[in-house]
């Protein structure tokens, strides 16, 4: 295949087929897994079969210290976390030199799809491609899927020997959520609706994901999956976004993109300083159902709990092994519940490490914006502001869950190297 498929399909494979929790756990480096392990592999694939050469830092100067702060600042909380945490009978060990470096492989090992999206999808097709894997993907990986949702969650043990999640949260209703390989009915649908937003913009630009079927009839199908998952944030996410794809203007869905994306990076600091509707947003779930109510009130509670302990040590925070954690003060029981990514790379590695990840991620989108109006191709317009309406969702949506994958760095990486590469052409032109 052609580098970039190579790697969208390397990346996007592993994520979909690979079992969810077995891990490799070597001395020194963190866990290989599902996530960690493909990244490994494309990166040395890319280096050392094709003779790639992929730069550990972007060209872009904010890009560049935000990759510094990501990948250093874990060693700096490893540093400051030399004490052990003691609550009741719970121990947990302090941090060392030998846990500041394997956070730092770490780092470097979850942000390796963002580099090589960076170095390799540059060209005016890059984004197009990202988004005709998704589509297809989706399409093929719609087949088990709808044998779970029929015949409940059962591949991953028929194939893997255990289940790697909770049975229960899979039930809805009559029916279940499909879990396949991926490790959760929420997860699943979200990468349901990424699919058909990707096939939704294929419609606009009048090109189908499989031949044999018009982009209509894909759009339609795949409509049809999102609902049939199960899951209410992933179905409003699927309409929101395909009415704004379908009848909005391309500039003004990276306008709102780019507000989705403000909402997501300016939320920790309102829930830190307690500006954010809390109240007013549980008073409306009421109304809409009382089990929803109930589950939101759990979220706040456990950000609470977890904000005030990261009160004392804000800007690096306290690092892994569950040192972030609130432990009971009788049993040494752990009695957090964390859902929210932002709330566990807060409460872990702090200001740093969540203004580096979070700043990473939202930085292509606002880019784009600025880039957007250069392009002189309506197609690839269209397929930019798509694009940044995925990652943008993609964003806001790590903060009520735990939605961070591979896919997500890649899809960040490519929108920044487009943008940065339509910048490099303008100059370019400038100068000739």
């Amino acid at each position: 295949m052609p580098i970039m498929r190579a790697i969208l399909w390397s990346i996007v494979g592993a994520f979909l087929l690979l079992p969810k929790g077995t891990m490799v756990d070597l001395p020194m480096i963190p866990p290989l897994d599902k996530i960690t392990m493909p990244n490994m592999a494309v990166f040395f694939v890319c280096l050392f079969v094709l003779g790639k050469r992929v730069p550990l830092l972007p060209k872009v100067g904010k890009a560049r210290g935000l990759m510094l702060i990501y990948i250093i600042s874990p060693f700096i909380t490893a540093l400051l976390n030399s004490d052990p945490v003691i609550t009741g009978p719970a121990y947990i060990k302090g941090m060392n030199s030998y846990d500041a470096l394997s956070a730092v492989i770490r780092q470097f090992l979850f942000v390796l799809p963002f580099l090589l999206g960076l170095q390799f999808f540059k060209s005016e097709k890059a984004l197009e491609e990202i988004l005709m894997v998704l589509a297809v993907a989706g399409l093929w990986y719609s087949i088990p899927m709808l044998f779970e949702m029929r015949m409940s969650p059962q591949l991953h043990v028929w194939v893997y020997g255990y289940f790697p999640h909770s049975f229960l949260q899979q039930m809805r209703g009559d029916g279940f959520r499909p879990v396949v390989f991926i490790g959760h009915g929420l997860w699943v649908s979200f990468f349901a609706m990424t699919a058909l937003v990707s096939a939704v913009t294929f419609w606009q630009i009048k090109r189908s994901p499989l031949r044999q079927f018009s982009s209509g009839m894909v759009v339609a199908y795949l409509a049809i999956l999102v609902v049939l998952c199960k899951s209410l944030a992933s179905l409003l996410y699927a309409g929101f976004l395909a009415l704004l794809v379908k009848f909005i203007k391309p500039g003004f869905q990276v306008r709102i993109a780019t507000i989705m994306v403000l909402v997501a990076i300016t939320y920790p600091l309102t829930r830190g300083m307690g500006w954010f509707p809390v109240q007013q947003i549980s008073n409306l779930a009421s109304s809409v159902s009382e089990r929803r109510a109930e589950s939101f009130n759990v979220r706040v509670h456990n950000e609470d709990m977890l904000l005030d302990k990261t009160k004392t040590r804000p800007w690096f925070g306290w690092g892994t092994w569950g040192r972030n954690r609130i432990y009971d003060l009788t049993t040494g029981k752990d009695i957090t519940v964390t859902d929210g990514r932002w709330i566990i790379v807060f409460s872990q590695f702090g200001w740093m490490g969540l203004i580096a990840e979070f700043g990473l991620l939202a930085l292509p989108v606002f880019r784009s914006r600025k880039m957007i109006r250069f392009l002189k191709s309506r197609r690839e317009v269209v397929v930019m502001a798509g694009f940044t309406l995925i990652l943008a969702i993609g964003i806001l949506d790590l903060l009520p869950n735990n939605t961070m994958t591979p896919i997500t760095w890649l899809m960040a990486g490519a929108l920044l190297g487009r943008t940065q590469q339509i910048e490099t052409d303008r100059k370019n032109k400038k100068r000739t």
